[in-house]
């Protein structure tokens, strides 16, 4: 007998982008979408309906916005509580930081690679399992806690980032922190800059700077593979990324098991 499908209810009021996510995981065996609407009083019916497995839930919303669904939910009630995957044109930590507080089990900044947000899908998922020609490719969270600073570089030096800026060397300390403690992405500029800055003799605020710089450097150059990474992703981008996106789907990717192959 074969395992019971992954139930995926997706909340977003982008139509374009609801379009894209159906078709896409219609071509995945393991995942079947069981609802999709367009605001957040709707969202709120269909997860006590469906009963779903996943949840990705938008911020913005029309009727009640997906801070408002997760208010609702926390003081409802429910028969099977589903895991929530918000999802947000906007990387503001304080933003994270309130929707994870709300209950939610992982926050995805915009344009998102849906290869990477399958994955993370199925690692919600309670109880399911990758199938065998998927499972190849992904690894559990937290089973890169082996991976070595000299990979981690080899990585960055591929997308282009230059060894010789001091934000080469901060981009691998906040990899290898981010990929320990992933609550870090919600805490960028309180937690994760005054780690990084306490390790290398420095201050928060020139390791910021000092990413920015060379992100904007390898973003500049054209590097093919960083410009890859994020043609990949959904949306048009014209802009580099700020240092959490890239320092988010650089850990992702690792999370994956296909560093930017």
């Amino acid at each position: 007998m074969s395992a019971a499908k992954i139930r995926l209810l997706v909340c977003d009021d982008n139509r374009d982008f609801c379009t894209l996510l159906r078709e896409y995981f219609a071509l995945q065996p393991d995942i079947e979408v069981v609802g999709v609407v367009h605001n957040g009083l709707d969202a709120v019916a269909a997860i006590h309906e469906q009963q779903p497995d996943v949840v990705l839930l938008d911020i913005i919303m029309p009727y009640m916005d997906g801070i408002g669904v997760l208010e609702q939910l926390a003081r409802t009630e429910l028969k099977r509580r589903p895991k929530i995957l918000m999802l947000s044109a906007f990387g503001q930590e304080a933003i994270a930081r309130r929707v994870l507080g709300l209950g939610a089990d992982y926050y995805v900044v915009k344009p998102v690679d849906l290869d990477l947000l399958s994955a993370r899908v199925r690692q919600l998922a309670p109880g399911h399992a990758a199938p065998a020609h998927v499972a190849q490719t992904l690894s559990p969270v937290g089973a890169v806690q082996g991976r070595t600073l000299e990979e981690v570089h080899e990585l960055l030096r591929g997308l282009g980032i230059p060894p010789h800026l001091k934000g080469y060397r901060y981009l691998g300390d906040a990899i290898l922190m981010v990929l320990e403690q992933p609550e870090l992405l919600g805490a960028v500029t309180k937690g994760l800059y005054p780690a990084v800055a306490e390790n290398n003799g420095t201050t928060a605020s020139r390791v910021e700077r000092a990413i920015r710089h060379a992100i904007g450097m390898a973003w500049e150059r054209g590097a093919d593979r960083l410009q890859a990474l994020f043609r990949h992703t959904v949306g048009q981008r014209r802009t580099k990324p700020s240092n959490s996106e890239f320092i988010a789907v650089v850990v992702d990717r690792l999370r994956a098991g296909s560093a930017a192959s």
